[in-house]
């Protein structure tokens, strides 16, 4: 088993098969690399695969999502404390970067990180040196740092939410995951991997997406990417009776095979989604006086998703 395939990097599409390329090159290269995306697009899986198919891939993957992290404390889980150290510090730890000496850290969502942070792990990508949080003593760890974020980083540079000179520290080689919603034919070609998937892990017969179905993941611009795919798929294969999956929000068909017309029901939650959105947008684009970045992480959204409902109720917010 190929590790592009063990970490779930599938695809046929032209937009993918390139991606697929830059990462076999860049795994080769013990340098930093830079992979951006919008959330679900697989950012971590790349990142596994580029440490596993690289030199380092005897040594350990150490993750870290630095937004789960607040800036108290992210120091001290990079580059570990000395007992006391702080209020909570009762016992010493080597932190993160030295369980990934030899190996690879990811630090995922790394737009998250405060100034404090980003100036000591620049120090860091300097020449390779250290301190504990409360110690005096430096260290040196031999570690390849990988870097994910859905957020431009260049655009937060400019904007000084980001350092520049981190960011270019950063950004040696970096690439960009593409959008589900972009990659032609890929959706469907996913959902039936995923399809078999869930049969062998449940002990289920072969199962079959209905042609509604197909449809239904073709049209769909999918803002979650791969993740919200494979859960959609996951919930309806559970949900499925029979040999047939049906994705959520699918027409039944009739008896000739004929996607039956909306329900009222379905009509009536269809236009309330609508109205809601449309309100939503109207409101945030009101109090960030139209600017759409700032809308976006006020919303928790990746700005090009965010965008396209900007677009969408274009109409009323020039009304």
């Amino acid at each position: 088993m190929s590790v592009l395939f063990q970490y779930q990097l599938l695809g046929s599409s032209p937009a993918f098969r390139k991606v697929r390329l830059q990462i076999e090159k860049v795994a080769g290269i013990d340098a930093t690399v830079l992979i951006e995306g919008e959330t679900g697009t697989g950012k971590e899986m790349a990142a596994r695969a580029i440490h596993y198919m690289g030199q380092r891939k005897d040594g350990p993957f150490v993750p870290i999502n630095c937004g789960a992290l607040t800036e108290h404390l992210i120091e001290s889980e990079l580059f570990g404390h000395e007992r006391g150290a702080f209020t909570d510090a009762k016992h010493s730890s080597g932190g993160l970067i030295q369980e990934a000496n030899g190996g690879t850290l990811f630090l995922d969502e790394i737009d998250s990180l405060g100034h404090k942070a980003q100036a000591a792990l620049l120090r860091f990508l300097q020449d390779g040196m250290y301190r504990r949080v409360g110690s005096g003593k430096i260290q040196q760890a031999n570690v390849r740092i990988l870097v994910a974020s859905n957020a431009n980083l260049l655009q937060m540079a400019e904007e000084k939410k980001f350092r520049k000179d981190l960011y270019f520290r950063i950004s040696v080689l970096s690439l960009r995951l593409p959008n589900l919603r972009d990659r032609t034919g890929d959706a469907v070609e996913l959902a039936e991997i995923f399809v078999s998937r869930f049969a062998r892990h449940y002990g289920r017969a072969k199962a079959k997406l209905t042609p509604e179905s197909v449809v239904y993941i073709n049209n769909h611009e999918w803002p979650g990417n791969v993740r919200e795919l494979e859960n959609a798929v996951h919930r309806a294969f559970l949900l499925s009776d029979g040999p047939h999956i049906v994705l959520p929000d699918v027409p039944e068909a009739d008896e000739a095979g004929l996607p039956r017309t909306t329900q009222g029901f379905r009509a009536a939650k269809v236009e309330a989604v609508k109205k809601f959105e449309r309100g939503y947008v109207l409101q945030l684009m009101n109090e960030t006086g139209g600017n759409i970045t700032k809308a976006a992480r006020l919303a928790h959204q990746d700005p090009s998703a965010f965008g396209k409902l900007v677009r969408k109720y274009r109409s009323d917010l020039n009304a």
